[in-house]
């Protein structure tokens, strides 16, 4: 194992990534406030709450890296680079990422970089903004009777694409919860339309858990539309499915289609 002195103190390099959470502060597991309290090193992303890195000790340096959409403060192989290189000259690198490490956040990559230079790695999973975030507005992602599974799908590829699987998604009565996708809003919207299913309850979720949150619904057909309104903007997630029907602001909108059909 590769050791690094760090003010005549012997310390082994080891690498952990902590799941932050959907944004709360307090939903990040209590394994992960351990963890940050032994870090000497901490890299986050742009969508850690901040408050966190009061867990961390006074001495740790703390590091910025962005990591999200529209915000590329870092390249991913920076981000590694820096990784490794704060753990063989500090030690203990906590590499604290928004929601769980291993839902779209690149984590096993880090693992694998870690694994190359023989450093120590060990993950503390955290909660997913995908079942989080419409938890926390009373939306489950499944119910009985209503959905039997729930997929959960990025807006947009590495390539800037709408995700194929959206479209296999949508043929669907699952639940589906698009993570990154506020920006395709429109496009994606209009993949269920073409399914038929324009009347589908959606809703767009803004800064899911945090107090600035904003919650539009609508159906698929006006959901776009509904959020410029809103001027919802990213991060945020969008969800289709019958099961944001039992949200208190899709009945009025549940209400009109009924008398309308009456009439």
């Amino acid at each position: 194992m590769i050791q690094t002195q760090v003010k005549n103190i012997i310390k082994e390099p080891r690498i952990t990534l902590v799941g932050a959470g959907p944004g709360d502060a307090e939903l990040i597991s209590l394994k992960g406030v351990r963890i940050l309290k032994s870090a000497d090193v901490v890299l986050y992303d742009a969508l850690v709450n901040s408050e966190l890195l009061d867990f961390a000790p006074e001495s740790a340096i703390k590091v910025y890296v962005g990591k999200r959409s529209g915000d590329h403060s870092y390249s991913q192989e920076a981000v590694n680079k820096l990784m490794i290189d704060y753990a063989l000259n500090y030690g203990h690198v906590v590499r604290l990422k928004g929601g769980d490490p291993f839902v779209f956040g690149r984590g096993f990559e880090e693992l694998e970089m870690a694994a190359s230079y023989s450093i120590q790695t060990e993950v503390v999973p955290g909660i997913s903004s995908s079942i989080s975030v419409p938890a926390l507005q009373g939306i489950p992602v499944t119910h009985r009777g209503v959905s039997e599974s729930f997929w959960v799908v990025t807006g947009t590829t590495s390539s800037g694409e709408i995700s194929k699987d959206l479209y296999t998604a949508a043929k669907t009565d699952a639940t589906i919860v698009v993570l990154m996708g506020v920006k395709k809003l429109k496009e994606i919207a209009e993949i269920f339309v073409a399914e038929g299913k324009s009347r589908l309850p959606a809703a767009v979720i803004q800064n899911g858990s945090m107090e600035n949150e904003k919650v539009v619904v609508a159906t698929a057909a006006t959901i776009y539309e509904t959020a410029q309104d809103h001027k919802i903007d990213s991060p945020a997630l969008i969800i289709f499915g019958e099961v944001v029907g039992l949200h208190s602001k899709f009945q009025p909108i549940k209400a009109f289609y009924e008398l309308s059909e009456q009439e």
